[in-house]
């Protein structure tokens, strides 16, 4: 992004000549189906105040004249914000969210609306389930997957821009398999899939994702890209729909770990309409680089290693740690001894803050209404029935019987006494000298979307977000580096964790580790050979399509 931005400041390219081409390639990727709406008229109308300030040298800064995409949970002002439910289909904000009109004020195009699991509940972006049984205590304990794939929505599945890579092509190539080729792409991950396949198909150079799970890292590793989650109240939740308030963050997906510390920079800072951000004023992020180790404790978290991981991805995991050692950092395992309690913690209390943020949802003030008229119980029954998924419909199911008076006591009084006890966890490792904390952050690499569905998902959304959503409960940043390709030709994310409000020393360690591990950029060749050579008559082909 800082090459194009350079770029656009000598006028070896102008704002409008860089959003036309990638408009040329969202349509090229429509088939991706990462954008729910794309904002044309809007973003070529942004481009071109943007080229007047350039041609009067009044630049707003690095982000003037970027294209960025915006996942449709965060509220855009008139443009339709859906949430990817037909609960939101055809409503318009009159407002923007605080982190959309930060990025707008910077001079940033926004490109569009990118696709998600209905209301962001998943991380595949593909089905997430609920499902019910018998608790030992004799009440009922709810599974719910978080999915993992971007495929829960509306508006369809996102495909991952990897499933037409040279690299993942030519690896199947050498193996034998179905002859369904069309079906045999990859799920991005989720729910922040459209953002994460807009940004690796190079539709867009920043992404807003939303992180409460692992929503944004996750599939930030399964396409690629560095996906951060900040600090809990750095950045500014207003204007993003709540799914869960204690939980939720606005993340940032780019192609390198300096862009996202460049995002965070205009995006930090105390918001009088969020009073959960931090008072203090933030600095903009300035990345040193790292030239003393010596000084750098990693943590290991022994919990982390759980059975459902992959052996490629424990592989990296480890070789990742021996490279730190080898540069003169401290490496140690730790414990994180309640992250056992995590993924059922999280569970409960996130059902319960669901079911609270949904009941907003009525038909009576905005969104969807059906047409029956018997009694406003019946309107009200109907809308939710024909507004929301099964996903959705089977979390507030949960919620509502976790906040049961009967059940609050031992359900969600609990599950926050077990969320302090992982919070202090943290606090503990931190405590005794630990910087940053190295940990994978998916069990395995992308996988086929035939072969998601097949699975109990159940059994996968329990394991899928071990590693992230512990962070999350905790408040603590977090970002997910790609570090290598795998046997099949597809990327591997490891993430790192850091203190709360040390988002800067997490983004230079993490800096560091991406400038040794040099990942390789995506290519696809096929979708890009028509755009290429409009990119090489520019002179930034290096730029724009191998950033």
């Amino acid at each position: 992004m800082s090459k194009v931005s350079a770029g656009l400041k000598k006028g070896q390219i102008t704002p409008t000549e860089l959003c036309q081409k990638c408009l040329s390639l969202i349509k090229k990727t429509k088939f991706l189906n990462a954008y729910i709406t794309v904002t044309e008229e809007v973003a070529l109308k942004q481009a071109e105040e943007s080229e007047k300030r350039y041609a009067k040298g009044q630049s707003l800064g690095d982000l003037d004249g970027i294209p960025v995409a915006v996942k449709d949970n965060f509220s855009t002002s008139g443009i339709e914000t859906t949430c990817a439910s037909n609960m939101l289909k055809g409503y318009v904000p009159p407002y923007n969210a605080t982190v959309v009109q930060k990025l707008l004020d910077q001079g940033a195009l926004l490109m569009g609306k990118t696709n998600l699991d209905e209301f962001a509940m998943g991380t595949q972006d593909q089905g997430s389930k609920l499902e019910m049984e018998a608790a030992p205590s004799g009440g009922l304990l709810c599974r719910v997957g978080e999915g993992s794939g971007s495929t829960d929505g509306v508006f369809g599945p996102v495909k991952n821009p990897w499933s037409y890579s040279k690299q993942y092509r030519e690896k199947r190539k050498q193996q034998p398999h179905g002859e369904n080729e069309d079906s045999d792409w990859l799920i991005t991950g989720g729910s922040s899939g459209g953002s994460a396949a807009a940004v690796s198909a190079f539709t867009c150079f920043v992404a807003l994702g939303s992180d409460t799970g692992g929503s944004t890292r996750n599939p930030a590793a399964h396409c690629g890209l560095v996906g951060l989650k900040p600090s809990y109240g750095l950045v500014s939740r207003h204007g993003l729909i709540p799914l869960v308030n204690s939980m939720d963050v606005p993340g940032i997906l780019t192609r390198c770990v300096d862009d996202a510390a460049i995002v965070l920079g205009v995006l930090a800072g105390h918001d009088p309409k969020d009073s959960t951000t931090v008072q203090d004023p933030v600095k903009p992020f300035m990345l040193p680089s790292l030239t003393d180790m010596s000084k750098l404790c990693i943590g290991i978290p022994k919990e982390y290693l759980v059975p459902e991981l992959s052996s490629e991805v424990q592989s990296l995991w480890t070789k990742a740690a021996d490279l730190f050692e080898s540069e003169g950092a401290k490496v140690i395992e730790v414990s994180l001894p309640h992250t056992k309690y995590s993924i059922v913690c999280y569970h409960v209390l996130c059902t319960s803050e669901v079911a609270s943020n949904m009941a907003r949802f009525d038909g009576l003030e905005y969104g969807h209404r059906c047409n029956i008229d018997v009694s406003t119980e019946a309107m009200y029954a109907a809308t939710r029935r024909e507004g929301f998924n099964d996903v959705v419909r089977g979390r507030i199911l949960s919620g509502n019987f976790f906040l049961l008076k009967e059940n609050y006591e031992n359900y969600f009084i609990k599950a926050q006494k077990v969320r302090r006890l992982i919070a202090n966890d943290f606090v503990n490792v931190f405590n005794s000298g630990v910087d940053v904390l190295l940990t994978p952050t998916t069990l395995s690499e992308a996988v086929p979307y035939l072969e998601f569905i097949e699975e109990d998902n159940r059994t996968r959304s329990a394991q899928d977000d071990i590693f992230t959503q512990a962070v999350n409960m905790a408040g603590l940043p977090a970002v997910s580096i790609p570090v290598a390709l795998s046997n099949q030709g597809l990327p591997v994310g490891l993430q790192f964790i850091g203190r709360a409000f040390c988002d800067q020393q997490l983004l230079t360690v993490a800096k560091w580790f991406e400038k040794q591990v040099q990942f390789p950029v995506i290519q696809l060749q096929e979708l890009m050979d028509d755009c290429s050579a409009v990119f090489e008559s520019e002179k930034l082909a290096s730029v724009s399509l191998k950033q």
